[in-house]
């Protein structure tokens, strides 16, 4: 049985942990970051609530989609958020991961906010949700990939704050 390492990445914004908390967990905020460089996101269903999900699809300036899901599954308002992440259809059915195989079919991920002198410190922890071995295996070797494509996004998301607070 492989022993799953968690992932950990942790980052400071220049916003309020309040404004942090809604350009994350609001429809028309996250569609205006939340997909990686070169895409945009729009939100088939957005249902912000325990049990709730968000099923979105992002896409290239060429056409090509690529759906995800997240359920959620704990909402502390503006310091923690617990939701499964996945990859899915355009009909949301979870599906494998479009360019890994045995990658893990869903992520659990949690967000913690801590407020500090008007910044937000933000800190992602992922996790392997009922993964077989080989799962386990792919995640726990991606460890790099995940610190530079999350540093991508919250690059991304950086921006975003700082221009919503112009």
């Amino acid at each position: 049985m492989s022993e799953t390492k968690d992932f950990k990445i942790t980052r400071e914004f220049n916003a309020p942990r309040d404004l942090v908390w809604k350009a994350w967990t609001e429809q028309k905020h996250l569609e205006k970051w939340g997909s990686p460089q070169g895409f945009t996101m729009t939100c088939k269903k957005f249902e912000f609530k325990v049990g709730g999900e968000n099923h979105y699809c992002q896409k290239t300036s060429d056409g090509h989609e690529t759906w995800g899901k997240q359920k959620y599954l704990e909402i502390h308002p503006t310091h923690k958020l617990i939701y499964l992440q996945s990859f899915a259809d355009e009909k949301g059915n979870i599906i494998a991961h479009p360019m890994s195989a045995t990658w893990p079919l869903q992520m659990r991920t949690t967000i913690e906010l801590e407020e500090k002198n008007n910044k937000t410190l933000l800190t992602l922890t992922w996790t392997p949700y009922e993964s077989n071995d080989e799962g386990i295996a792919t995640f726990n070797g991606a460890m790099d990939g995940m610190s530079q494509g999350w540093a991508g996004s919250f690059a991304k998301f950086d921006e975003y704050l700082a221009e919503i607070q112009k």
